[in-house]
């Protein structure tokens, strides 16, 4: 059975996880999970992602250090299916969501700088999109708030049948039990979407500082079965397959160019959060002048 998440196992459906955790808050914070998450997405043209992107995402990058701008982002790029870039904004509240943007408003330089990056940034970019999802602890097990040195996401979208919440969140519940009956250590984050769909969608979270952690993750699936039960299973299956319409599950890598982090998170690991800028391509050499005649 393939695995991307601690919520694939017993499923006929494919399903997946992603700890953000803690994308990291506006008040540059590493021990909290944000309450309110706004995520934007951009796909980028063909051929038009890598160095490319970060070259216009490192102006955005520049403009807010130079304005010493309190609210932080992470940003990461797909590992798996079409190429697009997240960019995770944490919030303590809506109304703290609406202070910043306020704020940005009247700080006339860094608002016609963001302007400009975009128009350039736009340019790459083959379509764009944002939705703020709210943080649910009763469905999120041992996430992990600090990400400073977390590599990877993996993400999974859920899309929840309209009049079957009852069925998920009872699905949720026995997916915990199972995992913490186990003991395997399993962790994610869940978020469920307040603004820009249509309703029922929720992210399951998880990160990892390595892939391997990953391969490791294979041998837990048995101790998960085995803690569920063949009847516990079969709940599972039938509980899912009543209230889960549709999902969607993906990997993404973090990336410093493209982040905006807290000197908590620098000062973590600053080689990877503060990377060298990339070396300009060598030119190549001049021609020899033909002699005249």
């Amino acid at each position: 059975m393939k695995r991307i998440s601690p919520f694939l196992l017993g499923l006929s459906l494919a399903v997946a996880g992603s700890s953000l955790a803690a994308a990291q808050d506006n008040a540059s914070r590493t021990s909290s999970i944000p309450s309110i998450l706004q995520v934007t997405r951009e796909y980028t043209k063909p051929y038009k992602g890598g160095a490319a992107h970060d070259k216009t995402e490192s102006a955005f990058v520049a403009d807010m250090a130079r304005a010493k701008w309190p609210t932080h982002y992470l940003g990461m790029t797909s590992l798996s299916g079409k190429s697009r870039a997240l960019y995770f904004t944490s919030y303590d509240s809506l109304e703290a969501w609406e202070k910043d943007n306020a704020a940005i408003g009247r700080n006339k330089v860094l608002a016609a700088e963001l302007e400009h990056d975009s128009i350039m940034d736009g340019e790459l970019l083959d379509e764009v999109d944002q939705g703020v999802f709210r943080f649910s602890e009763e469905q999120s097990l041992n996430p992990i708030a600090d990400l400073s040195h977390q590599r990877f996401m993996e993400i999974s979208a859920y899309q929840v049948r309209p009049g079957h919440e009852k069925e998920w969140h009872e699905a949720v519940k026995l997916v915990k039990d199972g995992y913490i009956k186990a003991g395997t250590g399993a962790h994610w984050a869940m978020f469920y979407q307040i603004y820009g769909n249509h309703g029922g969608r929720y992210l399951v979270l998880e990160s990892h500082k390595t892939l391997a952690e990953i391969d490791r993750d294979f041998l837990n699936d048995k101790q998960f079965e085995e803690a569920l039960g063949e009847d516990g299973l079969k709940r599972l299956n039938s509980l899912i397959e009543a209230s889960v319409e549709s999902s969607d599950h993906e990997l993404y890598q973090f990336n410093p160019h493209m982040s905006y982090v807290s000197e908590d998170w620098v000062m973590a690991d600053p080689e990877f959060w503060k990377p060298k800028p990339a070396a300009p391509a060598a030119k190549p050499a001049a021609e020899k002048e033909k002699p005249k005649p």
